[in-house]
């Protein structure tokens, strides 16, 4: 849906005080997948507008840190034009909003069909262009799924190393706030977009091993997206990432 309800006080205030005692933190929640930024159709990107703007006032209604979005789609354009159309409507949606203490996230993509996102460089020049817009800060999430279908091979230790690599020069690591966990059922350089639990599938347990104790990532949140098709997947997935950061560690 378009629309969304505000948050209900109540909830605000127990979900302030599960963080405060469980020790959650940072809370990162995600955008509505119908909002595409870039787009080129003006009733869509109203909408997107629109949406956006509420997204951006529920997180900080509820206090989150971070708001992660997808930055869309180029069909009807040039890549170049999608890119500046979705820095365009960054500063759309953040003027006159309420945003105190949210920083935006562009999550790379894998780069299928019109995506925008797949390459460290589109990710850049949406950043940029935001920076020279408006005072909304903006970094990125690293989807590990997104990133070897999209051609980066953090399956291997030589190629997590170039990939790191890419990501400090082109990015910036310190940018880099939050890293969703996710195997790829497909396997590098697919575009496809297929989340398996963790070590399921080709990014595999030495993949996650390895970026769990890389030095330069170890220090960020990592958040499971993993698909649940038993009860239980979810935990189950969350304890396999636990003992590879522990064996990593040793």
């Amino acid at each position: 849906m378009w629309r969304a309800s505000a948050p209900d006080a109540e909830q605000i205030r127990l979900l302030r005080r599960a963080r405060e005692r469980l020790d959650l933190n940072p809370l990162a929640i995600h955008v509505n997948y119908l909002v595409n930024l870039a787009s080129c159709d003006t009733g869509i990107r109203a909408r997107s507008v629109a949406c956006f703007r509420g997204e951006l006032e529920r997180a900080a209604a509820i206090g989150a840190e971070y708001l992660v979005l997808h930055p869309g789609s180029y069909r009807g354009q040039t890549v170049e034009e999608a890119m500046a159309a979705c820095a365009r409507g960054l500063r759309e949606a953040a003027e006159g909003a309420r945003r105190d203490g949210v920083t935006v996230l562009i999550e790379n993509t894998v780069g299928c069909g019109a995506q925008i996102g797949g390459r460290f460089e589109e990710l850049r020049a949406i950043r940029d262009g935001a920076a020279a817009l408006t005072d909304l800060p903006v970094g990125y999430c690293l989807d590990t799924c997104h990133l070897l279908a999209a051609g980066y091979d953090i399956s291997r230790p030589s190629g997590l190393r170039e990939t790191v690599g890419q990501v400090d020069q082109i990015l910036g690591i310190a940018n880099v706030k939050l890293i969703h966990a996710n195997d790829s059922k497909k396997p590098l350089g697919s575009h496809v977009d297929r989340h398996a639990g963790i070590g399921a599938g080709h990014i595999g347990k030495a993949g996650f091993r390895g970026m769990l104790a890389h030095p330069k990532l170890r220090s960020i949140p990592f958040i499971l997206e993993t698909p649940v098709e038993r009860d239980g997947d979810d935990r189950r997935n969350l304890e396999k990432l636990k003992r590879l950061c522990e064996r990593a560690r040793t």
